[in-house]
């Protein structure tokens, strides 16, 4: 089992062989050649399959070829963000009634296609992207042979990364412009973080491959995402990408961050920081809108789900060795806060 194979919203045996001959999918990104996770020429199947990825989905083939349908999948995933190449070989209408819990960008790597998103008609072509964010009503009509490629982020794992560059907790939800020019200067930054992403899936000894970089690489890509496409969050971004921040907070998060797996008290923090620890609190609270504890314990719980979520069987860790490595030693206690905050048991994460 590969690091990379554990995409845990797709369950492939579910999927058949077509009974026809597979036709190759073309423009398959390297990185992806190994990584097929269906193919069939049942439209039902496909729509079911691919509502895994977007939604709950259904595809209806289209055009004078339509009886030549074939769709295939190819993706990897880290964590919380999946790289897919998706190619039905023949003109599709696919109408998602509500995308998924997370965001979505779709890259036609030729052609072009209309789409309906939330009732306004949009064109999209290879230049563009299109991105779409959770609960979006969409109709996307595909010509023939107009493959794309997929980026699907977790909208947990976004808002996440956005707490972090914000500095703070954040308030509503984000929306992103359904329309992402990927002909811009700042589209390089976009464009670099795939390519990178996609280099380190292909190479055997890489870091990802031995469950040490994805974390860093998902938050290169989702950060990367957040800066380039205008959305409801971009200028408070802007603001805060020119903003020093509380001095308090910023020695005391940075702390924090290389004591993750030392345990650690306020005390600690504030002789560390040569801080006083009441200014610390105060700061937390208006900077970020918790604790320094809850900060550290919230921190702490991610790096065990990292550990968790990239664990293979061969690793032959356990739920308990994550847990102590972090500084949880209560695991009773810490099989509640884990369930609460991710929504499964970490015996669940370490399985998927």
């Amino acid at each position: 089992m590969s690091r990379l194979s554990k995409l845990g919203f797709i369950n492939t045996r579910r999927t058949r062989q077509p009974v026809r001959r597979r036709i190759r999918s073309r423009g398959v990104p390297t990185a992806l050649e190994a990584h097929e996770v269906f193919c069939t020429d049942d439209a039902n199947e496909a729509g079911e399959l691919v509502g895994k990825l977007f939604g709950t989905t259904a595809i209806h083939p289209t055009g004078p070829n339509h009886n030549l349908f074939q769709a295939t999948l190819h993706a990897i995933r880290l964590r919380d963000v999946t790289l897919g190449h998706l190619d039905f070989h023949v003109g599709v209408d696919i109408d998602v009634a509500a995308s998924g819990d997370h965001y979505t960008v779709h890259m036609p790597t030729n052609g072009e296609a209309r789409c309906t998103y939330n009732g306004k008609q949009l064109d999209i072509a290879s230049y563009h992207g299109l991105v779409v964010n959770p609960g979006t009503n969409l109709r996307l009509r595909l010509e023939d042979d107009m493959p794309q490629l997929v980026v699907r982020i977790e909208r947990d794992a976004l808002e996440r990364q956005l707490s972090r560059m914000l500095g703070r907790s954040i308030i509503g939800s984000v929306a992103f412009d359904p329309v992402l020019d990927l002909t811009t200067d700042e589209a390089v930054r976009w464009h670099g973080a795939i390519q990178l992403l996609s280099t380190e899936a292909l190479t055997g000894h890489s870091l990802i491959q031995q469950g040490l970089g994805g974390g860093p690489m998902e938050d290169l890509l989702i950060s990367s995402l957040l800066l380039v496409q205008n959305s409801t969050v971009r200028n408070d971004l802007i603001r805060a990408s020119h903003r020093l921040g509380r001095r308090s907070v910023r020695l005391s998060v940075e702390y924090i961050e290389l004591n993750l797996a030392r345990p650690i008290t306020l005390d600690d923090i504030a002789a560390n920081t040569h801080m006083n620890a009441r200014s610390i609190q105060q700061g937390f609270r208006d900077d970020l809108g918790t604790t320094p504890m809850a900060y550290l314990r919230e921190r702490r719980l991610e790096r065990v789900r990292a550990d968790l979520a990239d664990a293979l069987p061969s690793d032959g860790v356990t739920v308990t060795d994550i847990a102590h490595r972090w500084c949880f030693s209560h695991l009773g206690n810490f099989s509640v806060i884990y369930r609460k905050r991710f929504g499964e048991s970490p015996s669940e994460t370490l399985r998927r």
